[in-house]
């Protein structure tokens, strides 16, 4: 009989505690069955396996980024959607440094993970539609955004940028670059 107040989504809440406070890396059935006062085996009853559990993670996470990015684009377009986006982004990774480590990379040999995938990537391609741009070139676009943003935003969050000049500049010159770089819909 599962315990009161256990449920897969429960255990998953106490694996992103346990990444939140100790790193992606120490994301164990023992720690997690510790957070939530139970044996490691009881867990069984709720997730398969610690594999069943980082997919679990990782579709939260990628849910979560998804639901803030969505907000955070909701009414606008172009240039300022883009804009939102890479700041919310940041703002994330920020936030939340250990857990978007424990993000997967390349989500696609899961179907649950490929899906929750897709639907973050259903965000950045619905702000790019308004570039007049082909499926491929929206793909590659994303790609490039999600590079910029990555690594500006990990290697802050590790304490990469030992300069006193403002990071909040150079990362506003840094989006400026990016949307430069997107291509202008052509006006009729």
């Amino acid at each position: 009989m599962p315990r009161a107040g256990l449920s897969p989504s429960s255990v998953v809440d106490a694996a992103l505690a346990v990444i939140d406070e100790r790193g992606a890396e120490a994301l164990t059935l023992a720690a997690v069955a510790a957070r939530t006062g139970v044996a490691a085996p009881s867990l069984y009853k709720h997730v398969g396996s610690l594999a069943d559990l980082r997919v679990g993670v990782g579709v939260r996470i990628m849910d979560e980024l998804t639901g803030r990015l969505g907000t955070a684009a909701l009414g606008r377009s172009g240039d300022d959607a883009v804009t939102a986006l890479m700041h919310e982004c940041r703002a994330y990774v920020m936030q939340h440094p250990a857990r978007y480590a424990a993000m997967p990379v390349d989500p696609l040999h899961n179907k649950e993970l490929a899906a929750a995938g897709g639907r973050l990537l259903g965000v950045f391609l619905a702000v790019l539609r308004g570039y007049g741009m082909t499926e491929t070139d929206a793909v590659h676009a994303t790609r490039c955004l999600r590079a910029v943003v990555h690594g500006f935003a990990t290697i802050q969050a590790a304490g990469g940028f030992g300069l006193p000049e403002d990071l909040d500049e150079t990362y506003h010159r840094l989006v400026a670059m990016y949307v430069a770089s997107l291509p202008r819909p052509e006006r009729s």
